[in-house]
């Protein structure tokens, strides 16, 4: 029997070679700053192409293993399984949020995070659902949703079930901890796992807070096109 191969990728041009053909100029910019420009230019295709590897990469990975229970959660209309989370989508993203009942307010970095998602969700909810979940009871999460201002974030509360120890990571001792996962539901409506953001504190260089690749936050690749980047001592808040 024949093996299947992938399609050949096609052959690109050199990154600087694309760079030094950008015609792109800016007044009174000096031959040293389009030469380092250039340069930097070449660097960005190359970082664009190593992305779009890594999302091939990760589209390919082989089945994750099928989710231990149709949990049962608490949202805005009541209680949903995590079937009901699906909708109409065959792919589901999941947030847990650190706001859970320990907490007085929640994770600043985290809120910061589903602020800009929110604005978002319209668009991303055409292409696959999400979930906000965290262990508050579900009236403490969307009563401060309102407060902020959110509109269209879909919230559930887990407080009844194990999904944050099970796909978070957290144990009584450890609070709530943040995560993203995605799920896969098939054909004949297995649920199985496909990927989670695994770049925790044991995989983050010196000098750096850990982040996935990309970054999911987009105030941080913002403030990484500015010249004092994203800084060493300063965190989004709750209100300024």
């Amino acid at each position: 029997m024949a093996t299947q191969t992938s399609p050949a990728r096609p052959q690109l041009k050199p990154a600087i070679e694309l760079a030094r053909a950008n015609p792109v100029r800016f007044p009174n910019e000096s031959a040293e700053y389009r030469e380092a420009r250039t340069a930097l230019l070449a660097e960005e295709i190359e970082l664009r192409r190593h992305l779009e590897r890594v999302a091939q990469q990760r589209r390919e990975l082989p089945p994750g293993g099928v989710v231990p229970q149709d949990y049962l959660f608490e949202g805005r209309e009541g209680p949903v399984r995590l079937s009901g989370l699906f909708g109409g989508h065959g792919t589901l993203i999941t947030y847990n949020w650190m706001f859970g009942p320990k907490r007085e307010r929640p994770c600043p970095m985290c809120t910061s995070l589903l602020s800009a998602y929110d604005g978002e969700m319209p668009d991303i909810l055409q292409r696959v659902a999400f979930a906000v979940i965290a262990t508050s009871p579900i009236a403490r999460m969307t009563a401060f949703a309102a407060e902020r201002g959110w509109r269209y974030l879909p919230l559930y509360s887990s407080a009844g079930n194990t999904f944050n120890r099970d796909y978070a990571g957290e144990t009584p001792d450890s609070g709530d901890n943040p995560a993203f996962n995605v799920f896969r539901r098939e054909s004949d409506g297995t649920i199985r796992h496909f990927w989670a953001g695994e770049m925790g504190a044991g995989a983050s260089d010196p000098g750096q807070d850990p982040r996935g690749a990309p970054d999911p936050m987009p105030i941080w690749n913002l403030l990484d096109m500015t010249p004092e980047g994203r800084g060493s001592d300063w965190y989004p808040k709750l209100a300024y």
